[in-house]
């Protein structure tokens, strides 16, 4: 944890790793009577915006849900357009994140993107890897269930193999095989547009996590709303399962 920078707020403390499930965009498109690629786009504008703020508030992990594995359900031209979407974005903030020293992840299966995309995300992912400033995690083509799924494929190779013994099976080994195993876990997980599930999303990670659902969209989520996010965080009494 880190200090909040301000004078209402000395002995408050900021989450070390924040989650946002960005949701909204295809409502706040709807409502503007617009395609849901300009949602989309609007919600990539906020992305920036966000990806600052909490950079700014010393945050020093930011996960952001931009692609589940159940998208890929959605109309192909909205897929298309998110897939293209991704790529500019990927190529335009590189400067940016290198700027603010922010080194990118990729959480998800990116193997079902094109190799065009792949190589952008690797080449990203590289050009970053020594920035220390805040980490970004992009979770892209990510399930909660793929998580651990793939976790439990990787210790059951580790027994078979004879690296692991069944009796050294526990939290700690599966825990140390599913995504975000190098960093913190999630200590504020966010929700915009009011739903209030998590969709699949870090269920392993998020087991002790705060949650706060909060009903603005997506692409509107600015200053007040982060800082009213940490407010209910710096309120609330973390007993991860004691009393």
């Amino acid at each position: 944890m880190s200090e909040l920078v301000g004078e209402d707020s000395k002995s408050a403390v900021v989450p070390a790793h924040i989650a946002i499930i960005m949701d909204g965009n295809n409502r706040w498109a709807k409502k503007k009577h617009l395609p849901s690629i300009a949602g989309h786009t609007a919600g990539a504008a906020a992305v920036r915006r966000t990806v600052e703020m909490a950079a700014r508030s010393g945050v020093k992990v930011l996960t952001l849900f931009a692609f589940s594995s159940e998208n890929w359900k959605r109309p192909k031209i909205e897929v298309d357009g998110l897939m293209t979407l991704f790529m500019r974005s990927l190529k335009k903030e590189l400067k940016r994140l290198n700027e603010h020293k922010i080194r990118l992840e990729i959480m998800g299966d990116t193997s079902a993107f094109s190799d065009s995309l792949q190589r952008q995300i690797a080449e990203t992912v590289e050009a970053t890897k020594d920035n220390d400033q805040m980490t970004l995690v992009i979770a892209a083509n990510y399930g909660g269930r793929w998580d651990i799924t793939q976790a439990a494929k990787k210790i059951a190779e580790q027994v078979l193999s004879g690296e692991l013994s069944l009796d050294e099976v526990n939290e700690s080994s599966l825990g140390e095989c599913m995504q975000l195993a190098d960093l913190p876990e999630p200590d504020l997980l966010i929700r915009t547009s009011g739903e209030e599930r998590i969709s699949n999303f870090l269920l392993w990670q998020t087991a002790y996590s705060e949650f706060v659902f909060l009903p603005v969209l997506w692409p509107d989520f600015d200053q007040q709303h982060f800082d009213e996010a940490l407010h209910i965080y710096q309120n609330r009494q973390r007993r991860y399962g004691g009393r």
